[in-house]
Order: structure tokens, then sequence, then C-alpha cells
């Protein structure tokens, strides 16, 4: 496997508020304390044992604001002392006045793939004000990543997948990567039909690639039948070639385990033809993510 999304930290060595702030900020899965401490890549490798990790991709893990470019300095450290991660998904601020020097230091490394700035986000489907994705200076941040060869990692909730779509057809250039597939929070019909028609209208563009990572849902075991149709809807929507599994650890090890996650994975598509699994479960991230052979 190559997992397309993992962090690994340590709060107690660098400075992470949502890690290392009291009291604890709102967190979507409930109680994160078991998290809120170091976890490196001896750990995760512990954690993907079952698997035979080929690469991986690290996510920005929301570092210090004010200090983007320090936490692939760190990155750079571990990769050059523990051989993961592969490659990198940076912080950058789009819409902050260092935008272009902070996204030309994170183009200059041989590790960095993408960026990933969260937009400004309503807190439901009903509140009807635009969200970052709208806002002009953090679109002009955004225009400044193809031509530094850098995508984009989208993290959003499904009801701004709307305005995802518009982006990614205004900058048809620029590789967008929807992160925790489209956060499906909601399993009742009514939020499920609004997740899925989302999904479909931003599928429709060829530049957006998808994450199936990130469904855990609080207080439910994570299990093939709880998140199956999620799963299938997303490949339906996408096609195979536009997705690759992930396990977002140690965030979803709130919910579950390595092995418990991505052998629900394996369930879920063990009909699929093999080079289709293959494309999930491996060559998709390896093509997406340009992360040549031989990295972990």
């Amino acid at each position: 496997m190559v997992d397309a999304h993992h962090h690994v930290w340590d709060p107690g060595r660098n400075y992470h508020p949502w890690l290392s702030d009291e009291p604890p900020i709102r967190f979507r899965y409930g109680d994160y304390s078991a998290i809120r401490r170091p976890y490196l890549p001896e750990e995760y490798r512990r954690d993907a044992a079952p698997y035979r990790l080929l690469a991986s991709v690290y996510v920005e893990a929301e570092w210090d604001p004010r200090d983007p470019v320090g936490e692939m300095d760190y990155i750079a450290g571990l990769r050059a002392e523990t051989g993961l991660p592969s490659v990198a998904v940076a912080q950058a601020w789009l819409d902050r006045a260092d935008c272009a020097a902070v996204l030309e230091s994170h183009a200059g490394r041989g590790f960095v793939r993408s960026v990933r700035h969260k937009p400004r986000a309503n807190a439901s489907p009903v509140e009807a004000a635009p969200g970052g994705m709208a806002d002009p200076l953090w679109r002009e941040g955004f225009a400044r990543l193809a031509p530094l060869g850098l995508r984009f990692d989208l993290q959003t909730p499904w009801w701004h997948l709307g305005e995802a779509a518009r982006l990614a057809a205004d900058f048809p250039d620029t590789t967008i990567i929807l992160n925790h597939t489209g956060l499906p929070a909601d399993r009742s019909p009514e939020g499920l039909a609004g997740w899925q028609g989302a999904m479909q209208g931003l599928a429709a563009c060829p530049n957006v690639m998808v994450k199936i990572s990130g469904i855990g849902i609080p207080g439910q075991a994570w299990t093939a039948a709880a998140n199956r149709g999620v799963v299938l809807r997303t490949i339906e929507a996408f096609g195979v070639e536009r997705c690759m599994f992930a396990s977002n650890f140690p965030v979803d090890s709130i919910c579950a385990s390595f092995p418990a996650i991505f052998s629900g994975f394996e369930a879920i598509v063990a009909g699929f033809p093999p080079e289709e699994q293959e494309a999930l479960f491996v060559e998709n991230a390896r093509r997406i993510y340009a992360i040549g052979e031989g990295y972990a």
C-alpha cells in the first residue's frame, strides 16, 4: 500500500495549537486526548506493520501558523533520520501577505508535492454565506500554485463543494485533492443525499481527485458495513482512477486500528478487478503525488 494521508508530530517539541493548548478545542471525533502526544515514524510504522508500506504522504498537522516553513524543516529532518514520509503536503496560508514567499520555499523542496489551507467554512449546510474559496485574496494565493508545480489538498465540508467545483473550473491546470471523502459525517438519509449530490457535482471536474479516508463516526465502530455506501458512491462518482485510500493516522486511531480500517477497505472492494484494487491502494497515490520507487 501507499498511504495517501497521514501525520506525525511531537507536541512536546513543536507547537501545534490544537494538540498543545488548553482547554482543548472542539474536534469532530469527540475526545481526542489519546492523540495529544508524540506520534513519530517508528510508531506509525508499527501501526501500519500488517501491510507492506511502499510510501507515504505526510499532510500538514496544523503546526504553528506563524511558521509554516518550520514544519517542513522538521519533516525534512525526519525524512533524513527515518526515511518517512516519502512526500509531504505543506501548510500555506493563501490569503496572507507572506503567501508568495512561503509557496516558493515549499516548491523549492524536492519532497513537497502539495499545500493545504482549510478555507473558511460554514458550520452547517443551512448557512448561506460564501466560504473561503470565494474570497478574492484567497483565490489570488491559489493562482500561484500551478506555476510552482504545486497541487492543492482541500479539506472542507461537503456543503462547500459547489464552491470547490467553481474553483476547479476556474483553475483547470491545478490538481485539487479532496481530503477525507468530503466529510460525510451526517449519515441520515438527508445528509447522505446532500453529500452525494455535492460529490457528484465536484466529480465533474477532471482536475479533482479524492482521498477515501476520515470517515469514522463518533461512538460507532469503523466497519465495512457502516462505510460501504460512502466508499462505493465515492468511487462511482470519481471513477477508480481518481480515488485513493488513506489512513488519516493517528487521527483515525480514535475510531479504529490501522488494520481495521484497511481490512475494511479491502472487504469493500474485494470484488473489484485486481488492477483496480492496485490502483486504489498503490498506483493512484504514486501517480497523483508523483512518488518514485523505493521510498519506504
